[in-house]
């Protein structure tokens, strides 16, 4: 028999820097570690002692799932930047998952999966009711304003509040992705990984343009 195959998967889209590493459907290591900021100087080391922990070196892998968001816009290129990096280097395919995604894996019957996109507004899609719904941006109150499906189920931000007011079941609070969630679902796109991964952004940079006007290039 062939050998399982070994993927590794990453993620820094919000205060966290997370890796799982898979062997075949068996974990073979996963770190999550709670950080405000420093993911840029933190990734690699942690990448390569999520390796040794799980006695693989970076010649073993067969693929990188990397988390594309939506999340912190820094954190999003910083886990994008370093898999396309790892991937042209390694001559290995780097598969882009969702947080989304990952939030709703695991779950039976339609899911609702939350990031909390502040200011009030949530990162919202909703899973395994018919038609794929697109991503979005929303709130509270247009959430509970729309139908939902029989059966819904709530996961990631606010999940219990919501529910609540949905008349849905919680499953969880937190918003941070389980890394080997990730790892699993691009495991499950390795043999059609697509094209590469790219950051999902569904708001505008909060970082405001200068007020001042440019100088003047006199001729």
């Amino acid at each position: 028999m062939p050998p399982e195959p070994l993927l590794l998967a990453f993620d820094t889209s919000a205060a966290h820097c997370a890796a799982a590493l898979l062997c075949g459907e068996r974990v073979a290591a996963s770190r999550t570690e709670p950080m405000a900021r420093g993911q840029a100087e933190r990734l690699v080391p942690l990448l390569e002692e999520v390796l040794a922990e799980g006695g693989a070196r970076w010649a073993d892998l067969a693929g990188i799932g990397v988390c594309t968001g939506p999340g912190n816009f820094t954190g999003v290129r910083i886990s994008v930047a370093t898999a396309r990096g790892l991937a042209l280097s390694l001559g290995r395919p780097a598969i882009g998952v969702s947080r989304l995604e990952a939030l709703a894996a695991g779950h039976d019957g339609p899911v609702l999966a939350l990031v909390d996109a502040r200011q009030g507004r949530f990162y919202a899609q909703l899973f395994g009711a018919g038609a794929a719904e697109a991503p979005r941006m929303t709130d509270a109150d247009t959430l509970a304003a729309e139908t939902w499906p029989d059966g819904l189920t709530i996961v990631g931000a606010e999940a219990e509040p919501l529910a609540a007011r949905l008349g849905a079941r919680a499953a969880g609070q937190g918003d941070a992705p389980d890394p080997v969630a990730l790892a699993r679902i691009a495991l499950s796109r390795l043999a059609t990984p697509g094209p590469r991964p790219a950051p999902l952004y569904l708001r505008a940079a909060d970082a405001a343009l200068p007020s001042e006007q440019p100088p003047v290039i006199l001729p």
